[in-house]
């Protein structure tokens, strides 16, 4: 109900959004225009899918793979997904397993009876795209195990093992998130984990990313940024946007990511100043670097975080503030490749719900 309060005071009486914002999901196992719909129907006012950034939007910054023959694994369109984001040559799981059907053994019933025909005409395989969570994760852990293995060629007998392996490019790295069940359920970050296990056992070496994106990444949060000042021009503001806010409910997430970007914001204004300083370890990771240039223009100097207790993350009412907050001792949720720093899952503020982020904001930026 708060959001619907919310997106109210975001809006002018026609209905219309006053204010640029943007919609930030890990989910990446359907369209932008799917997701669009089902914000609209939530928040009670029209969302474009232009405002819409799901975990896999900030790929159609990738151009250098668009013409590559990518093997795409998760759920939904995932096809159409890759199509739409500039990937001209894209092959699924499902098709990877139908053309090398003694890949695929684990499940005792999906094993041919025949010894079927050799594989001819299949393309080569030149990196791996994670939308999300898969279905069934043994063929999808087995099949891609499979391809960085065989540098593409997964019906090949296995020579020497490649490394560095095919690029691979990771969308989502939640480990868990909340749904209507009790307990937080397995996210994709979870696959990864797997993934990354399994590889690692196999061959003794570390599995690399070409780019991790959806957050907590930098990457996601510059995309977003972009967004939100399309939207400003087109509504005819003058001046520059100079604080973002960022809310969610997740802190190994939404809390971590908008502060690891705060940092790269600051970082760059660093920059700026004093031409040549390093650049503290956290505040961006490479991939960001080379995606999002140095970036001197922008005019954005802040991006605060704020934490609402409606999902991921409840606050306990009888602990103590100091005590709840003490974050040395938690279990990093985050992944593998995003060092654990206490400060990063701290929110600038926490609140009970979207509608007292709104208004928060409104507050530190002087609006009525």
């Amino acid at each position: 109900p708060a959001a619907r309060r919310a997106f109210q005071r975001l809006a002018d009486g026609s209905g219309r959004l006053r204010v640029p914002v943007v919609f930030l999901t890990n989910a990446g196992n359907c369209l932008r225009s799917a997701k669009a719909q089902e914000l609209s129907r939530a928040v009670g006012l029209q969302v474009f899918p232009e405002q819409v950034v799901l975990s896999h939007s900030p790929l159609q910054l990738f151009s250098q793979f668009h013409q590559k023959c990518m093997l795409v694994a998760g759920q939904g369109p995932a096809e159409e997904n890759a199509h739409n984001l500039g990937f001209k040559h894209v092959v699924t799981v499902e098709a990877l397993r139908k053309a090398y059907p003694l890949l695929d053994m684990v499940d005792l019933s999906r094993r041919p009876k025949e010894l079927p025909p050799p594989t001819t005409g299949f393309p080569t395989i030149e990196g791996v795209i994670l939308f999300g969570e898969p279905v069934r994760w043994e063929t999808s852990l087995q099949l891609i195990t499979d391809v960085l293995l065989s540098n593409g060629n997964p019906g090949a007998e296995l020579q020497e093992i490649p490394y560095p392996h095919l690029p691979i490019l990771a969308c989502n790295m939640d480990l868990l998130w909340m749904a209507e069940a009790k307990m937080p359920r397995f996210g994709h970050g979870t696959f990864l984990l797997c993934l990354e296990s399994i590889y690692k056992k196999v061959t003794g070496r570390e599995l690399k990313y070409e780019a991790l994106i959806g957050k907590p990444s930098p990457v996601t949060y510059r995309y977003a940024q972009y967004l939100i000042q399309q939207q400003a021009e087109k509504q005819g503001w003058k001046a520059p946007i100079r604080h973002l806010y960022a809310v969610g409910d997740n802190p190994m997430s939404d809390v971590y990511g908008a502060n690891l970007y705060n940092n790269y914001l600051k970082s760059a204004q660093q920059n700026q100043v004093q031409a040549g300083l390093k650049r503290s370890p956290q505040a961006a990771s490479p991939q960001t670097e080379v995606h999002l240039g140095s970036d001197s223009s922008t005019s954005v100097e802040s991006c605060e975080s704020i934490l609402v207790c409606t999902g991921v993350y409840r606050h306990n009412a009888g602990v103590a503030k100091e005590t709840e907050a003490r974050t040395t001792e938690r279990v990093f949720h985050g992944h593998r490749d995003f060092c654990f720093d206490p400060s990063l899952v701290e929110a600038s503020y926490v609140v009970q719900d979207v509608d007292a982020a709104v208004q928060l904001a409104f507050k530190k930026e002087n609006w009525s």
